[in-house]
């Protein structure tokens, strides 16, 4: 009896037998399994098993079609059917009666139901078969004992070199439908992706700050969209829930907004402020009809998200962030800045070529004036990063924001330093000037000897 420790290179590289001739050779990890080698070069799995007095031959698939992983796989899925007192027969109808990983895919977005009970959202859905399509496509049409810990494991590695949060999400995604697949009792094995490590993620803190706010809001005023980007960063609301805003769940007299269901699935009461009301009083007036206060021409009759106006608008701010700095280095004159606005306003391309090329001759980099990476999401962000730096409780931005846990909090708690920091400078600075050692708005450095009067 050959053995051999089934690799890719080491089955191709095995040598053909002669005219009329085969060889068996089986794996050093799953003694069972075999392959069996003919003149002709076919290359095919077995998982070989004694019964009674009879050898059983079952065949799994065709080298290289099917990989050793997935044969190994398979393999042992049949022998723990033997084990199980099955005879061939049944072994072999019980794996092949198992459910590909698509198919139980399929049936996880069509009846998987939340902790609460509702379904899947659609853009939940959506969200997962995009995933699926991008980062699953080897393991979709596999049986799921086929799949595998190091075949999963080996996938969340692949990605995991440059998109890392994929990766993680791509493993919980398969850890979700294999505990589905359990529950369902659709499958009694392992689940494949427990005990993955996930890659390290930082959490994503972005926001606009002061230094940018200025001309964000100007460039918002100039969007077709200028209402959808002012509420999202006055509501701080999710985007999608801004998008189907509905009349109906507006109250202008009382300053709130109602959302029956936000995407952790529970109802939420916005706070209106009245920079807030006065958009939505201003876009009530000139409503034309539709229940959707951004009104839309697809299918769910609102706005979807409108992704190539909020390119436009980082675009132009960026722009014009670069054109101050500019200004400031003397690159720039009060003409010439009046000239590049104008640009600005009819040919923006045209004037980011210009202007950065002028920028970096002067030796200013463009990109530290660029908001590329300012997401629609970030406006939600800001609101909270500007309440924690005003003073609020990380728990009224929780509940003002909607979150639903303390760690979606979290991210603001550095930010509200600065309200700590003031209120430690102003009783510091009382206290030296109790002391004696500071008159007011004065900073004195302490070197331990009090100074003479």
């Amino acid at each position: 009896m050959t053995k051999l420790r089934f690799t890719k290179t080491a089955l191709q590289a095995l040598p053909i037998p002669e005219q009329g001739q085969r060889q068996t050779i089986y794996d050093t990890e799953v003694p069972k399994l075999a392959l069996r080698l003919t003149h002709a070069g076919a290359r095919t799995f077995y998982v070989v098993r004694r019964v009674g007095a009879a050898m059983a031959w079952m065949k799994l698939g065709a080298f290289p079609e099917m990989t050793v992983e997935q044969a190994r796989a398979e393999a042992q899925k049949l022998l723990a059917e033997f084990a199980k007192g099955a005879n061939p027969a049944e072994a072999k109808r019980a794996y092949r009666g198992e459910a590909t990983f698509q198919e139980v895919f399929d049936d996880y977005l069509a009846h998987k139901r939340k902790r609460n009970g509702e379904p899947l959202a659609e853009r939940t859905k959506t969200e997962y078969q995009n995933h699926a399509r991008l980062y699953l496509p080897e393991i979709m049409p596999l049986k799921l004992s086929a799949v595998g810990h190091e075949r999963v494991a080996k996938l969340h590695r692949k990605i995991g070199k440059t998109t890392p949060f994929a990766a993680n999400r791509a493993k919980a995604l398969v850890s979700s439908v294999f505990n589905y697949a359990r529950d369902r009792r659709m499958y009694s094995g392992e689940n494949p992706a427990a005990g993955i490590q996930g890659f390290a993620e930082e959490s994503r803190d972005r926001f606009a700050g002061a230094d940018e706010l200025p001309r964000l809001y100007e460039a918002i005023a100039q969007s077709p969209q200028r209402d959808y980007f002012l509420l999202s960063l006055l509501t701080g609301a999710r985007r999608a829930n801004v998008q189907a805003m509905a009349w109906r769940d507006v109250d202008l007299t009382a300053g709130v907004w109602r959302i029956g269901k936000t995407k952790n699935g529970t109802p939420q009461n916005v706070t209106l402020s009245p920079e807030a009301s006065a958009v939505l009083k201003s876009r009530k007036e000139g409503a034309n009809g539709s229940p959707f206060v951004f009104p839309g021409s697809g299918k769910t009759g609102h706005l979807v998200e409108p992704k190539n106006s909020w390119d436009t608008i980082k675009r132009t701010a960026s722009l014009a962030r670069l054109l101050d700095a500019m200004g400031v280095a003397g690159v720039l004159d009060a003409d010439a800045r009046e000239e590049a606005d104008a640009l600005a306003l009819t040919r923006l391309s045209r004037a980011e070529k210009r202007y950065r090329a002028e920028a970096e001759s002067a030796k200013i980099d463009p990109a530290d004036f660029s908001l590329s990476d300012l997401r629609i999401h970030d406006l939600r962000r800001t609101l909270g990063s500007w309440q924690a730096m005003t003073g609020a409780s990380l728990a009224i931005i929780g509940k003002s924001l909607n979150h639903k846990t303390h760690q979606a909090t979290a991210i603001y708690a550095r930010l509200d330093l600065d309200p700590v920091r003031q209120s430690v400078n102003t009783a510091t600075s009382a206290m030296m000037e109790a002391a004696g050692l500071k008159d007011r708005a004065d900073v004195v450095k302490l070197n331990g000897k009090r100074s003479k009067a």
